[in-house]
């Protein structure tokens, strides 16, 4: 069973930046997607970013984060990273790295990372 590995959350003054990776523990695995998703408290889990992992690398990202955050990829090492600026107080949340073998499903879940920024 693949497990998706999350590092680098912690807390950050508003303005400030951080910087998630998620590793896949197996290295022949080859989903279709990765992305990032968040949860805040008291809120439904809302998607951040994707990657294209089987592709060209097209990424597409949430309202909000555009122009702030930034996902990017490792298909040597099957890391996913979220190069995260300009951090606000909303983004405050548990952050979740997925994996898309089949169309439609995220199947694969890390165990999530938080990150809180403080006003």
């Amino acid at each position: 069973q693949v497990q998706l590995v999350e590092s680098g959350g912690g807390l950050v003054q508003a303005g400030g930046s951080l910087r998630l990776s998620c590793v896949a523990s197996e290295y022949t695995f080859k989903p279709r997607v990765m992305a990032w998703f968040r949860q805040a408290p008291g809120k439904e889990r809302e998607f951040v970013a994707r990657i294209w992992w089987n592709g060209d690398g097209t990424t597409r990202y949430a309202d909000d984060v555009k122009g702030r955050f930034t996902i990017s990829g490792d298909s040597a090492k099957n890391t996913v990273s979220l190069q995260m600026n300009s951090l606000k107080p909303g983004d405050t949340a548990v952050y979740y790295c997925a994996a898309q073998v089949n169309v439609g499903n995220y199947e694969y879940w890390g165990q999530g990372t938080q990150v809180t920024v403080s006003s």
